[in-house]
């Protein structure tokens, strides 16, 4: 049937009337706007296929514009890591769409709104799973073309472990807190990146991440406006990061977890004779406080704050 053979009735007008206007953009109130404008899971698929389409990028064009020649060491090493960090996201996107698809089940009954935010989560997760493959594939092709040490095809199966199951708003969160650390991460490395070509892909990669980043607060969002997730569980996530020697010390903490599952290389980050990390731990804790604002609607400045808060929730 074509659009002209439609039904001419006020449903169309009324389902276009629920999509918002203007530039593509996250929707960062997806539970209202379920509940409250009107907006379906087509209405909110678009949304999502109009922001990507306007942020595709091409590896090929990037690693165009690279001089290999001119890669500082400081540059490969900083390539070399990145491609190994990006081969454990992958993993991720996978367990998003199945972890989705179960609380799809587990609400549709119960609270179709929720299995609604599940399933947007879900689908999501292919246009997260493409443009981290964009990530991947950018950096280990440059650390290929430029004659670094190769990922054995050992390794590359090895860094594609699923990390275990998990609460779905404590999942959020942590996928939101990595994807600002990868952000920071990558924003630090191009202050010290010295070939054009090469700072540009830094660059877009740490844009990437920061719209990630805004995707998983604002699916988190969705499940504490629901008032089926409590808000301590996004601040015992936080505080699993902040606290003393916790996950967001990197390679740089006294004592690193023998995990058994997955690989988070940026426990094992290699700094190399440089000897430079990339951590800006201040700012990430604040980008985490900023994050559980947007979450849970409850202000916090510090490490010492979400610690404090997380305490009074649970004993509240």
């Amino acid at each position: 049937m074509s659009i002209a053979e439609t039904d001419r009735t006020s449903a169309p007008a009324v389902r276009r009337a629920a999509a918002p206007a203007g530039p593509p953009a996250i929707i960062t109130d997806l539970y209202a706007a379920l509940t409250e404008r009107g907006m379906s899971l087509v209405d909110v698929t678009w949304e999502q296929q109009r922001l990507h389409e306007s942020r595709r990028w091409s590896v090929v064009d990037m690693l165009e514009a690279v001089d290999l020649d001119s890669l500082t060491p400081l540059d490969r090493n900083l390539v070399w890591n990145a491609g190994r960090a990006e081969l454990t996201t992958k993993p991720g996107a996978d367990r998003l769409e199945r972890q989705s698809e179960a609380e799809v089940r587990r609400w549709q009954d119960k609270n179709p709104t929720i299995a609604s935010i599940m399933e947007a989560c879900g689908t999501w997760s292919r246009y997260w799973n493409e443009e981290e493959a964009h990530h991947e594939t950018v950096f280990n092709r440059l650390a290929d073309l430029s004659g670094m040490e190769p990922i054995s095809d050992e390794t590359f199966i090895q860094f594609r472990q699923v990390f275990p199951d998990d609460d779905m708003l404590r999942t959020l969160v942590l996928l939101a807190i990595s994807e600002i650390t990868a952000a920071v991460n990558y924003g630090q490395c191009q202050h010290v990146i010295e070939d054009p070509g090469l700072r540009r892909i830094f660059k877009q990669v740490a844009a990437d991440e920061i719209q990630h980043r805004n995707y998983f607060v604002s699916f988190a969002k969705a499940l504490v406006d629901s008032g089926e997730y409590p808000a301590k569980d996004a601040f015992a996530v936080a505080h699993l990061f902040l606290r003393e020697d916790g996950e967001l010390q990197g390679s740089a903490r006294t004592q690193l977890e023998q995990r058994g599952s997955h690989v988070n290389w940026w426990d094992q980050l290699e700094v190399g004779d440089n000897d430079f990390r990339p951590e800006a731990l201040e700012k990430k804790e604040q980008l985490i406080c900023g994050a559980l604002k947007k979450i849970t609607g409850i202000e916090v400045h510090s490490r010492e704050e979400v610690e404090d808060t997380w305490m009074y929730l649970v004993g509240s």
